[in-house]
């Protein structure tokens, strides 16, 4: 009460009292009192009607009112305001009744102090301040009970209904009175209600339980809560219940538990899906993101929710095809196409990625649902096969032109062979010009030579060869040779696995893509080469068409240089396909790498970065076994008048090496086609030491006219030759027990060596 005006209305016609309660209120420094002082009940009255008091003192002994009724009066013409009863010695009994009648408070006359009276003030204002508040909490409950569909009631000891507000069960008050739950509803219904009451009774500790009622009307859901009915002992005399009817909140959680099921359900099978599942708010914020992104795009859900996805997918702003396909599914409800997005690694990747559009119940755009298919892998393999495809195409037409020159310059280069022998004291003009005449012959079948190692590959002497010694060969050559501006570096292992190969080719290989390097490098930097053991698995070779499951060795050739533009990363590999100027290349060199390599059973991958440079890596099977030593080449050795049967369509390629055998102690025999060549061989047979076939004849084709003569003669040696032959050719050729094959166009040391091989 510190700091109020206490206003007090003090109800005694004893003067003497007045004065003394007066001086006891003059010394209350925690409050200032306002005293008015009244000598007769109906002046306090009077003042009580148009006033109020924050509590009144009153003498129950006035001169127009006696006893319990000065109270009983004062107390109706104001219930609010707080009642203490002033009495005299003898007159405690009527305080007491007084205090039931509802005083807060009473103070016996000659035992009252200054400290008594304001505890005693104190008391009564504050339980009155209690009890108003009891009652209006009681009036809300009373108002929102009768407004509300919670029903109350009270039950005994033998579970009869002894109070009810509010219906319940589907019953009127006045028809539940009196009886027991079995006797309104169903039994097995008042068994279960039966025993949960009970056990309240028995335990005295309240309980709150869901219950189905069942009438005949149906079944109704209930939330019940039974609490303990006490008397003055607290001894438990009943209960006490308050129930609400839940059947609708029921019926709905029902629905919400099968549509939450729904959604888990629906939630899990998003969640299997391997696809990039999200969806986005038409201000690009993600709503939804399932297992599926998080795996593609490697970030969680609760990193990716509430981002801007542009933001997370997309390194710097999005391209604007993304703002068209905003438009196209706003406007048209869906969108199919391809984008680059990156990862939470920074990883680009190219995704399939399918818009739909959400709409609210109105019908209003409020979401976008997207799915996101990773086809990286899928355009990479399409991109091989498509450039295999390419490639094998461009090599069926070399290999056919390839055919025709080498047919053209087999005469030619054995003719420039021959002549010098011919004419050993022709002047020295004609010797250089027969020398010109060799040169470029040799130089055509050269070039014909890189067009079908292309085409079809390249055979050669395979050997197990240790891929470290022709590195450190080539590493020398090009630090002898390269400008000091090229700083040439290797970086080779010590147990570098066995590879089965051709050396010349390889070294040729090396050799074409370090000049490549250096070519990439006009004003100097680093050339590396570099070689690893690498085992390919499943996975590996799922992803790379060319590669197969099993042990490779690497080799990698990397430069500094000014790079190869991606549009023509597919192409560098065609033959004549080069971006020097003109005269500085054939665009023959890496086509020659790349049949090389496939005639040996590897592949080779590039990459490359504008400025930054260029990395070849050349990948060949590794095989088990030692390093195979090489051998020195034979030398030519004198015929002794041995006779070859020449068999050739072309008869140019058929004089000259005819002339060019006789010319070395060979005697000859020709024949035009395979029938031809069969019945010569037939009546020639016992004179006949090797038989050298064109595979490419009319009338009857090598491959067969070799199996005849294999029938007329199983021992017979037979050197087959073509400027062409196809992968089919040469499984059919090495079907027939013949394994030697000289190419077109040959050398005449060529083919001396190959016949001294065969009759050796």
């Amino acid at each position: 009460m510190a700091g109020e005006i206490i206003k007090v209305l003090l109800v005694e016609d004893n003067p003497g009292d007045v004065l003394l309660l007066q001086e006891f209120l003059k010394d209350v420094t925690a409050a200032v009192v306002e005293l008015i002082p009244v000598e007769q009940l109906d002046e306090a009255l009077s003042y009580l009607t148009h006033e109020s008091f924050d509590v009144m003192l009153l003498d129950l002994s006035l001169p127009d009112s006696q006893g319990l009724e000065t109270f009983i009066k004062a107390h109706n013409q104001a219930k609010s305001t707080p009642i203490i009863v002033l009495t005299g010695i003898n007159d405690e009994t009527l305080a007491l009744k007084a205090m039931q009648e509802g005083a807060q408070d009473y103070l016996v006359k000659g035992q009252v102090t200054g400290d008594l009276l304001v505890r005693s003030m104190r008391y009564a204002i504050e339980r009155q301040r209690i009890e108003d508040a009891l009652r209006q909490s009681e009036e809300r409950f009373r108002v929102a009970l009768k407004n509300s569909p919670i029903f109350v009631f009270n039950q005994d000891q033998e579970l009869r209904y002894t109070w009810v507000y509010n219906a319940a069960f589907g019953f009127k008050a006045e028809e539940m009175l009196g009886k027991r739950d079995s006797e309104l509803i169903p039994l097995e219904s008042a068994h279960h209600l039966t025993a949960l009451k009970l056990g309240v009774l028995v335990t005295g500790v309240g309980t709150r339980d869901e219950v189905s009622i069942t009438t005949a009307q149906g079944t109704r859901y209930y939330d019940l809560t039974v609490e303990p009915l006490r008397n003055e002992s607290q001894q438990v005399i009943g209960i006490t219940c308050a129930c609400i009817d839940i059947s609708e909140r029921q019926a709905a959680l029902q629905q919400r538990k099968l549509a939450d099921e729904t959604i888990r359900e629906q939630a899990a099978l998003l969640d299997i899906a391997t696809d990039a599942i999200l969806v986005r708010d038409l201000e690009n914020k993600i709503l939804f993101w399932n297992k599926g992104a998080e795996n593609l795009y490697g970030w969680t859900v609760a990193e990716a929710k509430g981002k801007n996805a542009s933001e997370l997918l997309y390194d710097d702003e999005p391209p604007p095809e993304v703002a068209a396909a905003l438009l196209t599914v706003i406007g048209k409800g869906k969108w199919e196409g391809e984008f680059t997005k990156v990862t939470k690694t920074g990883k680009e990747i190219l995704v399939s990625s399918r818009w739909s559009l959400v709409c609210d119940e109105q019908g209003k755009p409020k979401s976008i649902l997207t799915v996101d298919t990773d086809i990286t892998e899928k355009k990479r393999l399409e991109a091989q096969l498509f450039r295999a495809q390419r490639l094998e195409s461009i090599g069926t037409l070399a290999s056919g032109i390839a055919h025709d020159l080498n047919n053209i310059l087999t005469p030619i280069l054995a003719g420039a062979q021959l002549l010098p022998l011919k004419f050993p004291d022709a002047d020295e003009r004609t010797q250089h010009l027969l020398e010109i005449l060799e040169i470029n012959a040799k130089r055509g079948a050269d070039l014909v030579k890189q067009v079908l190692s292309f085409a079809r590959g390249v055979e050669g002497k395979r050997i197990n060869l240790q891929i470290r010694h022709l590195i450190v060969e080539v590493s020398k050559v090009l630090k002898e040779t390269l400008p000091k501006s090229i700083q040439v570096s290797t970086d080779i292992p010590q147990d570098l696995w066995i590879v089965s190969g051709d050396s010349t080719q390889i070294h040729q290989v090396l050799m074409n893509l370090c000049v490549n390097a250096r070519d990439a490098m006009p004003n100097g930097g680093s050339l590396s080469i570099s070689a690893k053991n690498l085992f390919i698995d499943e996975n590996y070779a799922r992803m790379n068409l060319e590669a197969k499951v099993g042990p490779y060795v690497v080799i990698t050739v990397s430069d500094t240089g000014v790079g190869i533009l991606q549009e023509n990363l597919d192409r560098i590999f065609e033959p004549f396909f080069t971006t020097k100027e003109v005269g500085q290349g054939t665009g023959l060199g890496l086509s020659t790498v790349i049949g090389i390599i496939k005639s040996h059973g590897g592949f080779v991958n590039v990459y490359s970065d504008i400025n930054v440079g260029t990395r070849f890596q050349v990948y060949l099977p590794a095989v088990d076994g030692l390093e195979t030593h090489s051998i020195d080449e034979s030398k030519v050795l004198s015929a002794h008048g041995e006779m070859i049967l020449i068999v050739d369509d072309e008869s140019a390629i058929q004089e000259i090496t005819k002339t060019s055998l006789e010319t070395h102690n060979y005697k000859t025999i020709v024949a035009g086609d395979g029938i031809e060549a069969i019945a010569v061989y037939a009546k020639h047979m016992d004179q006949v030491s090797v038989v050298l076939m064109d595979l490419m004849l009319p009338s009857l084709d090598g491959v067969t006219a070799i199996r005849t003569l294999k029938k007329i003669n199983p021992k017979v040696k037979i050197i087959a030759t073509s400027g062409l032959i196809s992968s089919n050719k040469l499984e059919a050729l090495a079907s027939t027990g013949v394994t030697t094959f000289l190419p077109k166009p040959y050398t005449i040391n060529d083919l001396l060596l190959t016949l001294q091989k065969v009759m050796s």
